[in-house]
């Protein structure tokens, strides 16, 4: 039988509404996450999250480059956009969304914890050098599909996808419980079919269960 689980990206205050890297329309997700979460529970399906969590100094901050946010540099030998200060560990910025179900959530995987590197996945850093601790959970608890959703379709969920994938996972991407930064306006299109390309499923809410 196919052990499933849901997993909720970053639904973080700093990528919502007057957050410091707000996502445009990142609030609305929420309510789908809600009713995701609700319906796994009476399945008995785990609710599982990443947190961006970003020491002070993480390199990827662009007051630590001294350049102009949302440019672009390079760190640890890889292309690099210079983000706004966010999701700090332990600021108000870096908790989850408080109208999120966050009770029903059976398990929270840290990311970005590396000044050195970023970590748009929530699997592996930038540089697929660092593991974080998802595969190993996933693993323990039998788990082959992932019903995955949030913030941002073109970074973070696009990059935790694609790793889900390329670990052997099987994925559906909830298309309408996720919202893209769009630095150039067809990202999140791009990263749509880039995801469908690799072997998700898109999905709406509606169907993402069924």
């Amino acid at each position: 039988m196919t052990q499933s689980a849901l997993l909720l990206i970053d639904l973080q205050n700093d990528f919502c509404a007057d957050g410091a890297l707000a996502v445009p329309d990142g609030d609305s997700v929420i309510a789908v996450a809600n009713r995701l979460i609700d319906a796994c529970k009476t399945r008995g399906i785990a609710v599982l999250a990443s947190q961006d969590w970003h020491p002070a100094n993480h390199g990827s901050f662009a007051s630590q480059q001294g350049e102009p946010p949302y440019t672009q540099g390079e760190l640890a030998g890889l292309p690099q956009t210079w983000w706004p200060d966010h999701c700090v560990q332990n600021s108000p910025g870096a908790a989850l969304h408080p109208e999120l179900h966050q009770q029903a959530i059976d398990a929270l995987f840290y990311k970005g914890e590396d000044p050195l590197v970023d970590s748009y996945s929530a699997f592996f850093d930038n540089g697929q050098r660092r593991q974080t601790e998802l595969d190993g959970w996933l693993r323990h608890h039998e788990v082959t599909e992932l019903i995955v959703m949030g913030l941002a379709t073109d970074y973070c969920v696009k990059f935790t996808v694609m790793d889900a994938l390329k670990l052997g996972y099987r994925v559906t991407l909830v298309t309408d419980g996720c919202r893209g930064v769009n630095l150039s306006p067809q990202d999140s299109e791009r990263a749509l079919a880039e995801m469908a390309a690799a072997g998700a499923t898109l999905s709406a809410e509606a169907e993402a269960l069924q």
